[in-house]
């Protein structure tokens, strides 16, 4: 791509969906349902372990209104991300607290309740274990009796599983038993652990189905449609090829819509039924089925000389994946980035477990499986510092990752990222004076971290159709969730290369029949990797505009240059002809202009025989962050306030100042939840305890604190014009900043999230107990 491209493509693009959605008349799934669709309801176990004895359906079956129900019998196949260890349906084991048991359709939501009450469930009680450290103590109940019998769906070389054990990955370079037997360092060692979080996005998860022409069609929320097509027919038995996914926008997902849940059960009612059945969760519903950001145990010990070199460091990260493999089987294999590719490291040894657990199974979160390793990994790095007399910032400047490095699998980075962008906000952080405590009031604290994050790229597809009148249509399986990246960075791209405007860019909305495969819209990855396929489309493009207009101006396609609408000649601004001129003209000649374009990460290998079990070796794009704040406490009650929050941001290129800008402030601020207020909690019984907004705690307007921010450019990045995704990593550092602001401000140590009132007034009156993780060994 040439520069002039790029510069073209650089412009502060307003959302074409903001008016619509501001005044609400964005159409979304719900808005879909038309008169006549029948309304389903899923009938879950209140129970999280049991032996199913009996299911009897006849009464429901003979209820008013009642239409069709589906148990087990309809869907006997399982799926899963990494493991098929989930079935759509408990049949002989229910295996945690609200997993379905059966499903309704009936004319109305009131009946569909009714009929699924009438179902009568017999079950046998069953041990169940509820916690990580229960599950891996010795003689525990298995969740999974049968796990040795489950397809293994994604091959990673040397990745174990075992008993609650759903999937181990490691890592492991260097001597790191020589490292810490050595008599010049100091072993400073650190145990944490996170709650879950809920991604309470505005529109919950929900689908309707119908039966046409032998298919099935699901106009499904969703951030993955490809997903969604697949594992529903997977689950239902079907070719692929029989499933058609629309998506409509997309009310929030964070992560929560990227799998594959609801849509399955939308679709076997329908199936059965042969008519329209729109199964939404309500928000109770959705909170407490709700695949959360996981709750995880962190263990982490560090070999450290006098001088601040890390010679040797050992980790164990344990993810409650709950009842099923689901994410978790995947996000073990981020451990060895998010924790062990912000500094250099000696010898190191790192092992992250997916542990089944009998509570709802936990799923993908907006830098899943970073947020809470950064936090650990930081605030390890700051209980360094104070053990061998380093100032924090020192410390990290001399130990970031720079050019050449090379990370805990033993990729090689390139460019020196993370020490200029330290400068860069020790820069910004010397324009604002830092607040001292004062005598009998509160207490201030402060911290810089840093973080890195990566963009998974994947596979994708896009075609771009020229039109007669000088417009383009982007078509891809690339869904809008509110991020903008459909409305803003893609059209862009298209325009920058074609040599339009982005106003006259359409971008097809989500059909699995119109677009080639993709990934999903997770992971940062919808700038560079869908940006990158229509690219590829816009090179094919311009081939065959410029070959119609060289003919049309004899003379030859170097001489020609797409810039304003027209094809003009080479240093000759203002002449030519208009794009719409040649698109027409090429329509009735030789037929309409269009292209295809494809890609995919190219894979960065680790070294030999440092990973064992990952599914990602090593990153293609690393994204760098580096967050400061500023923090007030209350000693009387235990309320943190943040007085100022800072971001550096490494983009690649921005390609929307403002639109990444928005970005930054919106994670940020969702950072601040899962540091400050949010957790999700599991009551004896095994349910979810929260059930809704009254309930659970998310930053509110009073919350919300402006971010000073400053985007680093010219970062290597295989991204399209350089750039990278800027949507996953601004929550990355937010839980380790305020975790470390606030451990300077109290003096005490900070091993937990979130810091709610309550446990911050623990900690500064001494009665937090130290953790105690010997269920996660080195």
């Amino acid at each position: 791509m040439s520069e002039a491209e790029a510069r073209a493509a650089v412009v502060n693009f307003a959302r074409r969906d903001a008016r619509d959605k501001l005044r609400g008349r964005t159409r979304y799934m719900v808005d879909q349902v038309r008169p006549g669709t029948l309304h389903g309801f899923v009938l879950r176990a209140t129970v999280p372990s049991a032996r199913i004895v009996n299911i009897d359906t006849s009464v429901a079956r003979r209820m008013p209104g009642v239409r069709a129900i589906v148990t087990a019998e309809d869907a006997p196949g399982r799926f899963g991300i990494g493991i098929a260890d989930q079935p759509l349906f408990a049949s002989e084991f229910v295996r945690y607290h609200g997993e379905p048991i059966a499903a309704v359709a009936a004319d109305t939501l009131s009946q569909a309740r009714e009929a699924a009450a009438a179902i009568d469930v017999r079950l046998e009680a069953m041990p169940a274990v509820l916690t990580m450290a229960e599950a891996l103590s010795n003689h525990a109940h298995l969740v999974h009796r049968d796990w040795k019998r489950y397809e293994v769906l994604l091959e990673a070389e040397g990745g174990r599983r075992g008993g609650n054990i759903a999937w181990e990955a490691t890592v492991a370079r260097g001597d790191t038993a020589a490292a810490f037997a050595r008599s010049d360092v100091a072993i400073i060692e650190s145990s944490f652990r996170v709650g879950r979080q809920s991604h309470m996005q505005l529109e919950p998860r929900g689908a309707i189905a119908s039966y046409e022409d032998g298919r099935l069609h699901l106009i499904a929320s969703t951030q993955a449609p490809w997903t969604v097509k697949n594992v529903t027919a997977r689950a239902l038995g079907l070719p692929p090829s029989r499933v058609r996914v629309t998506v409509p926008p997309v009310g929030g997902g964070f992560g929560v819509k990227y799998g594959c849940s609801i849509e399955p059960y939308a679709a076997a009612l329908a199936l059965v039924a042969g008519r329209s059945v729109a199964l939404i969760n309500s928000r109770q519903e959705e909170l407490q089925t709700c695949p959360c950001r996981e709750n995880a145990d962190i263990h982490i010990r560090s070999a450290v000389t006098q001088a601040g070199d890390i010679v040797g460091r050992e980790a164990t990260v344990l993810m409650d994946c709950g009842a099923y493999g689901g994410e978790q089987i995947y996000l073990t294999t981020m451990t060895a980035h998010t924790l062990g590719s912000a500094y250099r490291l000696g010898a190191v040894k790192m092992t992250s477990r997916a542990v089944y657990t009998n509570t709802p199974p936990n799923g993908a979160f907006r830098a899943c499986n970073g947020v809470y390793n950064v936090f650990a990994l930081e605030r390890h790095t700051d209980e360094i510092c104070s053990a061998i007399g380093m100032d924090p910032l020192e410390f990290r400047r001399r130990n970031v990752l720079g050019d050449g490095d090379i990370g805990s699998t033993g990729q090689v980075f390139e460019g020196n990222v993370l020490g200029p962008m330290l400068d860069r906000m020790e820069a910004m952080s010397r324009s604002q004076p830092f607040r001292r405590a004062e005598v009998g009031k509160r207490l201030y604290g402060k911290a810089t971290t840093v973080g890195t994050w990566f963009v998974f790229v994947g596979p994708s597809a896009a075609t771009v159709n020229l039109n007669p009148d000088g417009s383009a249509t982007l078509v891809t399986a690339g869904v809008e969730i509110g991020q903008g990246t459909m409305m803003q960075s893609l059209p862009q791209i298209v325009a920058a290369k074609l040599g339009i405007r982005p106003e006259d860019v359409v971008v097809n909305a989500a059909d699995t029949d119109a677009a080639g495969f993709d990934v999903g819209v997770g992971g940062g990855r919808t700038t560079v990797s869908l940006g990158a396929a229509a690219s590829v489309a816009c090179d094919e493009v311009r081939r065959k505009l410029l070959d119609v207009a060289s003919r049309m101006l004899q003379t030859s396609p170097e001489q020609l240059v797409l810039q304003n609408g027209h094809v003009e000649f080479v240093g000759r601004a203002g002449g030519g002809i208009s794009v719409a001129s040649i698109a027409e003209h090429a329509q009735a000649v030789s037929g309409p202009i269009s292209g295809s374009g494809a890609f995919t990460r190219a894979g960065v290998p680790a070294m030999t025989g440092c990973a064992a079990g990952h599914f990602l070796d090593a990153v293609d794009i690393p994204v760098f962050a580096v967050h400061e704040c500023e923090v007030a406490i209350d000693p009387e009650t235990g309320h943190v306030e943040v007085l100022s929050y800072r971001v550096v941001q490494d983009v690649g290129r921005a390609l929307n100042p403002s639109a990444i800008h928005g970005q930054i402030q919106g994670g940020v601020i969702q950072g601040l939840g899962y540091a400050l207020h949010e957790e999700v909690t599991i009551n004896p019984q095994g349910q979810i305890a929260q059930s809704g907004f009254g309930s659970y705690r998310v930053p509110l307007a009073q919350d919300v604190v402006p971010v000073e921010i400053a985007l680093h450019e010219g970062a290597p990045s295989m991204g399209p014009f350089g750039t990278k995704g800027a949507g996953e990593v601004p929550i990355l550092n937010v839980g380790g900043t305020i975790a470390c602001a606030i451990a300077n401000a109290t003096g005490k140590r900070v091993q937990e999230l979130p810091l709610t009132p309550p446990r911050v007034l623990s900690l500064m009156l001494d009665r937090t107990e130290q953790l105690d993780l010997r269920h996660a060994p080195f």
